[in-house]
């Protein structure tokens, strides 16, 4: 519609210049704003969220925000946020599923712009609706599954990083017996990988330069198998600030760098579907296979457990998820 009105406009510009109107020069060439809302711009929306809840946050967080604002004055035009209407948020949605976007990720671009417009309606004490927040958003989940790697390829692949025996094979190992987020692992410090106990471990904590997905994701996670050996390979080399250096030359961690090489290299050697990010769904099988408890197999994989009392206490011991983790390295030996 922002189109098409610029279009018109246009073309009336050109009709009159064609006509011989007394004190034409006084016309504006463009039509006066018929807006009389007090309220905050799209865009000034988006300043005040960032300032207020983006101080501590990082670069993902301020770069998701402005691209989904962005996005929506691409689309509707950057107008005060009380003249948005339901119907606009509907061509906004149906434009982002027709870009070929899944319902899901048009359900987190929405998600973000609501708060973004609910925290200046809270904040400036505004009278008015979130035109955001009454769209109907399917519940159709059409986005690919990603698919578990099979036992037998897992094996297969710990055995060519062994062979290969390089930084990029290291980091594939590692993922594949800790089930860690590729972010997470690329981003390691040295000092995060503890060898020198009775159970070597990876204590995940988050740094300035690769923070974790969520409060659960800093854990500690035991090494056993492959990823014992990648990182055994990785402190016996020359000693570097990070366990993968070639992910971390500028001030942030590039997974996206790390996951199109390492993608490139599965692709010969593991099913269609399957990604490195697989290896995660691969390690809940396992897992379950050895009969895990699933809050365990939550905490060890970072993800959000359901249930308030599973936030009560400190979690299971390393100690006993180490027993697991050599379970599971046993079950994949035999098989």
């Amino acid at each position: 519609m922002s189109i098409a009105q610029r279009l018109e406009d246009y073309w009336l510009s050109l009709r009159l210049s064609k006509l011989d109107i007394p004190a034409l020069h006084l016309l504006r060439d463009r039509p006066i704003s018929a807006s009389t809302s007090s309220s905050m711009t799209l865009s000034e929306a988006l300043e005040l969220y960032l300032r207020l809840k983006g101080s501590n946050k990082d670069k993902v967080f301020h770069r998701g925000a402005e691209r989904n604002i962005q996005s929506v004055i691409d689309v509707l035009g950057d107008r005060p946020i009380d003249e948005y209407a339901s119907s606009d948020a509907a061509s906004y949605s149906d434009y982002l599923l027709k870009k070929g976007l899944t319902t899901n990720s048009v359900k987190r671009n929405f998600s973000t712009i609501r708060s973004i417009i609910n925290l200046c309606i809270q904040e400036h004490g505004l009278d008015c609706k979130n035109a955001f927040s009454r769209v109907y958003l399917s519940d159709l989940d059409d986005s690919k599954k990603r698919k578990p790697i099979p036992i037998a390829n897992i094996r297969q692949i710990q055995q060519d990083c062994r062979e290969e025996d390089d930084e990029v094979r290291w980091l594939v190992a590692l993922i594949s017996d800790t089930g860690m987020r590729l972010s997470e692992a690329a981003g390691l410090h040295i000092n995060d990988i503890i060898l020198d106990e009775d159970i070597p471990y990876i204590n995940l904590t988050p740094h300035p330069w690769r923070s974790l997905k969520t409060r659960g994701s800093q854990r500690q996670i035991p090494l056993v198998g492959a990823s014992l050996w990648a990182v055994q390979r990785i402190k016996a080399n020359p000693h570097h600030t990070f366990a993968f250096p070639r992910y971390n030359i500028t001030s942030s961690t590039n997974a996206n760098s790390a996951s199109a090489a390492i993608n490139k290299w599965l692709k010969q050697r593991v099913p269609e579907g399957c990604v490195i990010h697989s290896f995660r769904h691969s390690l809940r099988d396992r897992l379950r296979a050895v009969q895990c408890p699933s809050d365990m197999i939550d905490q060890i994989g970072g993800w959000s457990t359901a249930g308030v009392g599973q936030a009560y206490g400190e979690g299971y011991s390393l100690e006993v998820i180490n027993s697991y983790f050599i379970s599971t390295t046993l079950a994949l030996n035999k098989s």
